[in-house]
């Protein structure tokens, strides 16, 4: 299929974005005095900045192309799963909130080690970093990718606007200047959602109503087979369950996420971030959904409009480029730009933070602020070039398939992080060794279920969880513990005990 032109208009429109992005991290790259302002921002960060920061990490260009592309072909079962990451957040707020914030954490790994020892601290962080680095260079690519046949830019450019100038505004201004850049994407996303979904209205015979009866007739929206339990397919039961153990990984063990916890001034403002969060997420992923539906009426009326054998997987930027007015389209591109950068520039300062916190202070000596702060900007580059560099290198090598084996590494790496969390907080007889014990049979389990069964992959993350708890809880009595009584009462939530 022939690239569609992108136009004079639609170009100097996704310049002014990235032009604007940049001056937001010159902006804040003046308050970056030290590794402390680098990664907490000084506490300056409203809640609100820091709920909409949550919802723009989380949101990622390809979940904005593909969600519309699943209700198109399919249904809107994975709505579910906005939902569940909605009715955890008590959970989060009464349990893991109150450690975070009172221990003064520049890396939730720090706990880990307070609780436990210092190898569960650097298994978590240097595992988040491995992930995250694959996960820079996986959506820059799949991002990449979905554009190529729809704009006329070369992948390789693709990469650069989104990698390279995502690394500069994130070396300059810090969590600073990624919440705030975060907040502008934020926005953009949501936007952007609503106008697709107004203006796929206006050009569909009926309008809304039609939209969503032609959705209905063709039982898109939660049909009754998807209500059946399975082992190896993604049903309503599958996905409630699985998204509970994937949110709980984000919200609890996922430094990305949890470093917006410690960026504002207070509890009841970090709890205004994930109750701003919430509102978003309750509202905004519908849109998404309803987008899918009402391209699916549109082009069910205009068949004539798809090219033969098209890939529905990018119907969303295929109709903003052909049938969207120019400007209009170039904003829309631009605001997939912004899904990517707002993911990758979270993911480069959590990297950061990380391996500051976890490595360079933690096992270094004589870190000063200043080192401390040199030391995370170089980090942010390094960890920014090697998701260039894997992201090249899979476009050169024109690799495929790798979305779904991504996701079913998530198990294998997020389960025991959020099952090391669980264990501490929620199980006061747990040591450093029966954590250990537990880690080493999670990730045993998970491989060997990857291996041998077909079990669908949002299992993975439920048995590598479950794993480190019961190991953990089981083989507890059979080591001593490290820690005092007096150190248990702070670090665990059961303090009658």
């Amino acid at each position: 299929m022939e690239t569609q032109a992108f136009g004079t208009l639609n170009y100097i429109v996704l310049l002014l974005y990235l032009v604007a992005i940049m001056l937001v991290g010159v902006y804040f790259a003046r308050r970056q005095k030290s590794a402390d302002d680098y990664f907490k921002a000084g506490g300056r960060i409203p809640g609100w900045a820091a709920g909409i920061s949550v919802f723009a990490t989380t949101l990622s260009s390809i979940t904005f192309m593909s969600i519309p592309a699943k209700a198109y072909t399919s249904d809107w079962t994975f709505l579910i799963g906005q939902y569940i990451a909605i009715a955890i957040l008590p959970f989060v707020f009464y349990f893991y909130i109150p450690f975070f914030r009172k221990l003064n954490l520049t890396s939730a790994y720090e706990y880990l080690e307070a609780r436990f020892d210092i190898k569960m601290r650097l298994f978590a962080s240097i595992s988040f970093m491995l992930f995250h680095i694959g996960r820079i260079a996986i959506i820059t690519y799949l991002t990449a990718l979905a554009l190529i046949p729809f704009v006329d830019m070369n992948p390789l450019t693709i990469v650069f606007l989104i990698g390279v100038l995502c690394i500069i505004y994130t070396f300059m201004g810090g969590i600073e200047g990624v919440i705030w850049t975060d907040v502008i994407q934020g926005i953009m996303l949501s936007a952007a959602a609503i106008m697709i979904f107004v203006m796929i209205c206006f050009n569909v015979d009926g309008g809304v109503g039609e939209i969503f009866s032609m959705s209905a007739e063709a039982d898109k929206y939660f049909p009754a087979e998807q209500f059946a339990w399975s082992w190896t397919d993604s049903t309503i039961p599958v996905l409630v369950i699985g998204f509970f153990f994937a949110s709980l990984q984000q919200f609890t063990a996922s430094q990305d996420v949890v470093q917006r916890y410690i960026v504002t001034d207070s509890i009841e403002e970090t709890k205004k971030a994930l109750l701003t969060n919430a509102k978003l997420v309750a509202v905004v992923p519908v849109f998404f959904f309803a987008v899918g539906s009402a391209l699916y009426a549109y082009y069910s009326q205009n068949p004539q409009l798809l090219p033969e054998n098209f890939n529905t997987g990018g119907i969303l930027p295929f109709f903003v480029i052909s049938q969207m007015p120019a400007g209009v389209a170039g904003l829309i591109i631009a605001a997939i730009f912004a899904a990517s950068q707002s993911s990758i520039s979270s993911s480069l300062n959590s990297i950061s933070a990380c391996y500051t916190s976890d490595i360079y202070n933690r096992l270094g000596k004589n870190t000063s602020k200043e080192k401390a702060l040199s030391m995370a900007r170089i980090v942010t580059v390094v960890a920014g070039v090697l998701g260039v560099v894997a992201s090249t290198y899979l476009i050169m090598s024109n690799e495929s398939e790798l979305w779904d084996a991504f996701n079913s590494l998530i198990g294998l790496m997020g389960g025991p992080m959020t099952g090391l969390f669980m264990l501490g907080i929620f199980v006061k007889r747990a040591n450093a060794n029966s954590a250990l014990a537990g880690v080493v049979m999670s990730i045993i389990s998970v491989l060997a279920v990857r291996a041998m069964t077909d079990l669908n992959f949002f299992f993975y993350g439920v048995i590598g969880t479950l794993m480190v708890v019961l190991v953990g809880y089981l083989t507890a009595p059979l080591f001593a513990s490290n820690k005092s009584e007096e150190e248990l009462h702070t670090l665990t939530m059961q303090r009658e005990a």
